[in-house]
């Protein structure tokens, strides 16, 4: 991997800014949060990229983003109920999909 896990955790924050995260009040800061995540997943590229095809690469990562935003829309559709709010799965994925691209 070419570029900084520095210069990664800045690339995270800028794409954090359209869908900002609400850390609330947490027990660690945001930038040290981000930083160990980066930290972990550069550590985990090294080590599948020396003993993977690049298309089993591509797949990991796949089934780890799929994981990842089901996940998410389910932690956040638990959330809203809780707050008796109506869930609406569309609206809840709109952020993982490309804009205009339905």
């Amino acid at each position: 991997m070419e570029v900084s896990t520095e210069t990664l955790v800045d690339m995270l924050q800028e794409v954090e800014a359209e869908d900002p995260i609400d850390y609330a009040d947490l027990p660690f800061g945001e930038q040290e949060l981000r930083r160990l995540v980066m930290n972990s997943l550069v550590e985990r590229h090294h080590v599948i990229e020396a003993g993977m095809s690049v298309s089993d690469v591509h797949a990991m990562y796949l089934l780890s983003t799929a994981k990842l935003v089901l996940e998410n829309t389910v932690l956040h559709a638990r959330l809203l109920l809780l707050q008796g709010q109506q869930v609406d799965v569309q609206s809840l994925l709109a952020p993982f999909t490309l804009k205009g691209k339905r």
